[in-house]
């Protein structure tokens, strides 16, 4: 297929339900570009190209992606008899037995799944770098970071293997990786998509499952055929009014929108990434929509309360696999800064993680109530362009040195994890150095509806979609 990277996911669909081309051929075109693209760039750890032949040639089922290639990140999703490292060497052995309700709803959807994309060790860090799987680089700068902690799949996405790839979210994990590598992701509505059987929740609510995309409708329509809460769930969000994808292309009316350009939890943003979103709220004006300028800042807590939550989870899954190995844990069994953050959940108690819980429930009471007066919380999604490449790698010999980096490149996007609210990130804006710079959108709870309607706007007012990165 000449036009592959010319087509969205939706699109190659109806080609092959029009029958003007197969999924064999879409297969062999996202394995060609992999094959081709990927020594260089590192987003792949997994091929399993013979098992999606094999998913062909069974027969797949009507959907709305029908043969469609996919990629499924390496830390949440299994399926049985298939490795999933979660990018730790600690996993470096592990074979689910079951397979994620998720992963059953993509194939229900007619996606073929191909293989897996590199994460850092646990989600971790906001690079995509590990121990064991190397180094994932940006495909418009590969001296910089895709992102992470869904850095694979945003490469793979943006070099065109692909039109959209499976990623999660516990702290800015498919915003940050859209924002790096200009794609659009959306971080849905905690409890939207499910993590069962395996899980209720990550990180105490904070981490969600969905992809990034090169459009709009694709992340809509792949939300559409996947959403809603599996067999025991603990919870689950609201379902919609109507499908999400009918809302690409509504007219989104007037919206309020609240531009903030001061990070919440008070760390500095680039000159860079403030342009972006005075640029992006100067397009929702000509486009007739409100925006004032506003700083939401949280309680100086929240930052404490989901380090708790995040540092004890991450202890309970390495301890875990420890126990299930037969042996107690080492330090030299995971990444330097993993095991110094898990080490950190062995100081807090059990009363600890009560109280940080009330406290992310009680910013996310703050934030509805500020939102009252707006639909949208326009932002920066980070607050620094995508850093150089080592910079935050979990195996970084002086992890000191990357704090601020860190924390102003998850200062907007970690508030959506802590109140559970949507959030998306908008492929806007390139810098000076050829770099994208992505622009956040934050939607009330339980209404990403209003985010698809502005983002599917701002889209057409300034496509992106043919805005790919020079590749060899």
């Amino acid at each position: 297929m000449d036009d592959y990277e010319n087509t969205d996911a939706l699109g190659l669909a109806d080609r092959v339900r029009r029958g003007e081309t197969t999924a064999e051929a879409l297969l062999d075109a996202a394995i060609e570009r992999t094959e081709k693209r990927d020594p260089a760039l590192g987003a792949i750890v997994l091929k399993t190209y013979d098992e999606a032949r094999a998913a062909i040639a069974a027969g797949l089922p009507e959907g709305p992606f029908t043969g469609v290639p996919f990629l499924l990140k390496d830390l949440h999703l299994a399926i049985p008899g298939s490795p999933l490292t979660k990018g730790s060497n600690l996993f470096a052995d592990f074979v689910p037995d079951r397979e994620s309700e998720l992963v059953t709803r993509y194939r229900r959807a007619g996606l073929v799944l191909f293989g897996r994309t590199h994460s850092p060790e646990f989600g971790l860090t906001c690079t995509t770098e590990s121990r064991l799987h190397g180094i994932t680089r940006n495909p418009w700068n590969p001296a910089h970071t895709s992102g992470g902690s869904s850095g694979g799949a945003s490469t793979a996405v943006s070099a065109g293997y692909l039109p959209l790839a499976n990623a999660s979210d516990g702290g800015g994990s498919i915003r940050i990786p859209a924002s790096c590598c200009g794609l659009f992701g959306i971080k849905p509505t905690r409890g939207r998509t499910p993590l069962g059987p395996h899980s209720g929740e990550g990180w105490g609510g904070m981490s969600c499952v969905h992809a990034v995309s090169r459009s709009v409708r694709d992340s809509a329509a792949l939300l559409d055929a996947t959403a809603g809460p599996d067999l025991g769930a603990p919870y689950a969000a609201q379902p919609p009014a109507r499908p999400w994808f009918d809302e690409v292309g509504a007219d989104p009316g007037r919206l309020r929108i609240a531009l903030q350009t001061e990070t919440f939890n008070g760390f500095p943003t680039h000159p860079d990434c403030v342009a972006a979103a005075r640029d992006a709220a100067a397009l929702c004006e000509s486009l007739g929509h409100e925006v004032e300028e506003v700083a939401f800042t949280p309680d100086e807590a929240l930052r404490d309360a989901m380090l708790t939550l995040m540092t004890a989870n991450t202890l309970a899954v390495l301890e875990d696999r420890a126990a299930a190995l037969g042996r107690t844990l080492q330090p030299d069994d995971v990444e330097p800064s993993t095991y110094a953050l898990a080490s950190l959940a062995r100081k807090r108690s059990s009363m600890d993680y009560a109280r940080a819980t009330r406290v992310i429930h009680a910013v996310g009471r703050d934030l509805a109530g500020h939102q009252q007066r707006y639909e949208i919380v326009l932002s920066p999604t980070m607050g620094a362009p995508p850093p150089e490449i080592g910079v935050l790698s979990l195996s970084n010999p002086d992890p000191a040195s990357s704090t601020e980096t860190l924390m102003s490149v998850v200062g907007y996007t970690q508030l959506a994890n802590a109140t559970g609210t949507p959030a998306a990130s908008v492929p806007l804006w390139w810098n000076d150095a050829g770099l994208p710079i992505g622009v956040q959108l934050m939607g009330r709870i339980q209404d990403e509806a209003t985010i698809f309607r502005l983002a599917a706007q701002l889209e057409a007012a300034r496509p992106w979609f043919d805005r790919r990165p020079v590749l060899d």
